[in-house]
């Protein structure tokens, strides 16, 4: 009679560094062995649409690095820094499953050291009046984090998701002006079954905000829709702040805007059109946006 040794699950040990020296040196490993490097910049509370922008870094390069950094520059005194969540041990677990090759979990003090004295200001697509009108803080701070994150890991790509879809324009120009190596590459945004976009914040929802959410996504494809069937711009993105209104948000704005520049529609039959939108529930911010 054959006894077989019950198989061993062997735990997979994840490599998550937190100094700059180490993180050096492992860059240097990968670059020695000629290992192509994406990156996915985070600020932690990961969901399936950070796994989604890890696979397709998986597909794209032989190494991918996650950071995991919750960048105190890019809140204003009156936002969430100290709420913001922060499940690091669940994070580093899921990464694990999901076999990235390298976590870079700095802490403030290594990304901003005492003395600190430079801030990346951008203008282009980060001063649009979109979210900029209402987070002023916001895109220098995103810059300069994103700038230091790509100095840093050296990545080959760096992924980022449409759902920020203004900030995925300024890191895109950020890196085109400043003669960077990496390539920004934009993933698709990730929804729940019933469409609404999937966010760290999300969790903050109460069971009838969570219920009522959704209704930003459906003004979303109902302007889309008029829109792209020819429909007078102003008065379907009237009837689609009315519909947000009604559904419960306290709505910041619902805009088209040119897909590659967000500069205002100059000439709608032959612009490249994306509706954005933000709009709160709560105490709860929300922002998403679709192709036209």
């Amino acid at each position: 009679m054959n006894h077989r040794k019950p198989k061993r699950h062997s735990r997979v040990i994840l490599r998550t560094l937190r100094t700059l020296p180490k993180l050096k040196r492992a860059i240097a490993e990968y670059r020695a062995r000629r290992n192509t490097i994406a990156l996915v910049p985070t600020m932690g509370a990961l969901h399936a649409g950070h796994f989604s922008l890890i696979r397709i870094a998986q597909r794209r390069a032989d190494r991918v690095i996650v950071s995991i950094f919750v960048n105190p520059t890019q809140f204003a005194p009156t936002e969430d820094l100290s709420t913001y969540p922060r499940t690091l041990s669940a994070d580093l677990a899921a990464l694990a499953e999901l076999k990235v090759d390298l976590v870079w979990s700095p802490s403030v003090a290594t990304m901003y050291p005492e003395g600190f004295a430079t801030r990346i200001v951008p203008e282009g697509p980060a001063t649009v009046g979109l979210e900029d009108a209402f987070r002023p803080h916001f895109f220098t701070g995103v810059a300069t984090v994103v700038a230091k994150l790509l100095v840093q890991c050296e990545p080959d790509i760096a992924m980022f998701g449409e759902k920020d879809f203004q900030q995925l324009k300024v890191v895109t120009r950020l890196a085109r002006d400043l003669g960077l190596k990496t390539r920004i590459v934009g993933a698709p945004v990730v929804r729940e079954k019933d469409g609404l976009a999937l966010s760290s914040r999300n969790r903050y929802l109460s069971p009838t905000e969570r219920a009522a959410a959704p209704a930003l996504y459906r003004a979303l494809k109902e302007c889309a829709a008029r829109i792209a069937a020819g429909g007078p711009i102003a008065a379907v993105l009237g009837d689609g702040r009315a519909a947000i209104a009604k559904a419960g948000f306290a709505l910041e704005y619902l805009e088209a805007r040119n897909a590659e520049t967000l500069a205002p529609l100059a000439a709608p039959a032959t612009e490249p059109i994306r509706i954005l939108v933000a709009a709160r529930i709560g105490t709860t911010r929300l922002i998403d946006n679709v192709a036209v």
